[in-house]
């Protein structure tokens, strides 16, 4: 008895723990992004596209946490974006997120249909990941390539 007590209280910790975590990684749409970004013209925004299956972001996101690390006091806003399926929000993004201690604010892109969601975001992007958006007010810059933690700075100077 005392065995299936022990086992119901760490299943209830264990799930608890998922839960509250999972409020770190939230769903998106592109007019949430659109928003956030309107809403906030004083402020940079360096926004990513990655998904956890992609061995080029995987590789450059600790420059975005760096980034934002070593930068937050100039309002600057980093949000990653995850275009993993909306299905593997709790399996696959919120583990990798939590396994790699990620500081910055990560988001899943919840949209069904890439190539809409692509053209709304950037109509010149083909739809390749890694890929980042720099604004500034109303400068703005996309590339569709990985960075460096030097190329990513550079960039974000720019603004």
């Amino acid at each position: 008895m005392k065995s299936i007590v022990s086992k119901i209280a760490l299943f209830l910790f264990l799930s608890l723990s998922l839960d509250s975590y999972s409020q770190n990684v939230k769903l998106l749409t592109v007019d949430q992004l659109k928003e956030r970004i309107q809403n906030g013209k004083d402020s940079t925004y360096v926004v990513n596209f990655w998904a956890t299956w992609c061995a080029p972001c995987i590789k450059e996101l600790p420059h975005f946490e760096r980034l934002n690390q070593e930068h937050k006091s100039e309002k600057l806003a980093v949000l990653l974006v995850s275009v993993d399926f909306k299905s593997k929000l709790n399996s696959g993004v919120i583990p990798f997120v939590k396994r790699k201690n990620m500081k910055s604010q990560v988001f899943l892109l919840n949209e069904s249909n890439p190539q809409e969601y692509i053209d709304r975001i950037e109509p010149s992007w083909s739809g390749s990941i890694p890929a980042t958006i720099f604004i500034k007010g109303d400068k703005r810059k996309f590339a569709e390539n990985e960075f460096t933690y030097e190329q990513l700075l550079t960039e974000y100077k720019k603004l």
